[in-house]
This record gives C-alpha cells, structure tokens and sequence, in this order.
C-alpha cells in the first residue's frame, strides 16, 4: 500500500509554507522526513493526517484522495503529534477507551484492543496514572498507542523523541522497527539525524517547504556522493604546514582542520586520491589515516540544506 503525496502546496497568509512537494510511503517502511526547523514539515504531516487544508496537490492512498475522502485518512492514518494534549482530568485507559469508543470499536473488542495495545507499548504498570502526571517518554508511549487504535497501515510521526531520555529513544526505535516488521507505513520527522540512519529505508528532505531530496537512503548518498567526495586525512601530529601544501595541489578545495584531522573536498578519482596519499608519503607527512568520509543522511543534510527559515 502507498500514499502518494503530489504537488503539495500550503499558502498562509503571509507565509509559503509548503511549495510543490512529491513524495510516497510505503507500507512496510520507514522514511525519514528531515528538514531545518521551520521547513514546513508539520504543516505537512497536519495535512496528511487531514488535520489542516492544502491549498493545492493531492495526497492519496492507493490512487484514492484522501482530500476528497478524509475518512479514508482516518481509517488508514495513525498521526503522532509533537505533543500530547493536556488531559489533567483522564488516565491513560480512559484517554485510550475513549479514542477506541471515537473509532466505534465496541466492547468487548474495545477493552481487549486498549488492553493489548497498552500491553504492546509497555503501558500496562501506568494505565490508572493521571496522563498530565507522566514524564515526556511515558506521554510520547500513550500518543503512539492511541495512534494504533484502528490499527493504521501508516502512521506519521512528529519529532517523537524530541527530549526523550537516551533509554526512551532506543525503546521509541525499537518499537518502531517492531511496527515496521508488521508492515506499517512509518513517516517520521526528527532532529536526530543519527539514529535515523540506523531505521530508515527512505528519505524526504526539504527546506523553506521545497523538497531537496526524496529517494531510497542509499541511492541519496550515492548521488550526492558523485557530486562532493570528502576525503578525512589524520596526522600522527599536529602538522601546521600541510593545509598550505594541500591548498596547492589540485582538484581540492574547502579544506577544514581541527587538531590533526584534515578534511577536504576532492574532485579526483580513486587513483588520483592515491597519487595524492604517495606525494604526502614523499613529502614526509606521518599519515595516520587517510580515505573517502562515509556519506550519511546527517552529512547529506548538512551537505545540501543552508539552514535557511522562512
């Protein structure tokens, strides 16, 4: 199953906030959706969970508008906001029951869904709990369990680990690889551009709401690879000179040091990186190191966004 996301367009009044934008998920991935803060990533989730309006696109589910059709949305689509409602009044099981009683699950089913999926997102020890009275993980847990209530194909997710504990991130990216191992659709923004390495199979970067980059994470790497290859040289010591020696050879530019690593960009081929690594040999240099930086979708983002907002 897919839901397809075409010409996306969102105009405030004063404020462009999404421009043209053309992506897909697929169920039984996890796509990371990466952008500088402001770059019109929520206003995006919001519109595929029919929360908000476009101004103009289509987003559709296996060729069905959810724009025309938004209970297609909510039938299909669990959203997991960056943060959870103030709810002083409600415990977790009445907050769950009464999202199951919204989706029309009635009981005995209704119990034995919130029972098993308090139980699948480790809720059972806190379900009596006032929900206003939980820390930020345990808040971000109850939100992911509402939002698999009616038992979504895709579920999107707004910075979900935004000032979680480190122990509360790795359970959240376990979880998540649960949920992907049961073909469910995972979209997922986050600054935290490590650890989406380590889940994700595709990514949507954007910046003041145009799309800069959409594709499989590894074909993404190779293609800005091609483009700006970065070679890491590491001194046995501090070697102050050889910033001026490498500034006169050719095919480098953008040469960056701190301590004794050196970093550069590098336009040559394989050979020439190591006619390049014999000349600094000759010269005297004491290598420690020296090869291509491993492109990853944090250096991809550094890479080819400027930081701007709108």
């Amino acid at each position: 199953m897919k839901l397809r996301v075409k010409h996306l367009r969102k105009q405030f009044t004063n404020c462009l906030a999404v421009s043209d934008i053309s992506f897909e998920i697929s169920t039984g991935e996890i796509t990371g959706f990466v952008g500088p803060n402001g770059a019109g990533k929520t206003t995006t989730m919001r519109i595929l969970a029919t929360i908000d309006q476009c101004t103009e696109g289509w987003v559709d589910i296996d060729g069905k508008s959810i724009l025309e059709y938004p209970e297609l949305a909510r039938k299909h689509i669990g959203y997991v906001p960056d943060s959870l409602p103030s709810n002083s009044d409600m415990t977790v099981h009445e907050y769950l029951d009464f999202f199951a009683r919204a989706y029309g699950i009635k009981s005995p089913k209704r119990q034995k869904t919130v029972e098993s999926l308090e139980e699948f997102t480790n809720l059972v020890g806190i379900r009596e709990k006032y929900i206003d009275s939980l820390s930020k993980g345990m808040k971000q847990r109850v939100s992911i369990c509402r939002a698999l209530i009616n038992d979504p194909d895709f579920i999107l997710m707004d910075e979900p680990a935004a000032g979680l504990d480190p122990r509360a991130r790795i359970e959240l990216r376990e979880l998540l690889k649960i949920l992907c191992e049961r073909n469910k659709g995972i979209f997922i923004s986050s600054h935290i551009l490590s650890e989406l390495s380590e889940i994700c199979t595709s990514t949507v970067i954007i910046e003041r709401g145009r799309l800069l980059k959409y594709g499989k994470i590894d074909d993404v790497v190779k293609e800005v690879s091609s483009n700006k290859r970065i070679i890491q040289l590491k001194t046995i010591a501090p070697n102050p000179d050889l910033p001026n020696k490498l500034v006169l050879q050719p095919l480098i530019s953008n040469i960056s040091c701190s301590g004794n690593l050196i970093e550069f960009e590098y336009e040559g081929t394989d050979v020439q990186a190591a006619e390049l690594l014999s000349f600094l040999v000759k010269e005297g240099v004491a290598i420690g190191s020296f090869g291509f930086k491993q492109q990853n979708l944090e250096s991809i983002f550094m890479n080819i966004t400027k930081g701007d907002v709108q």
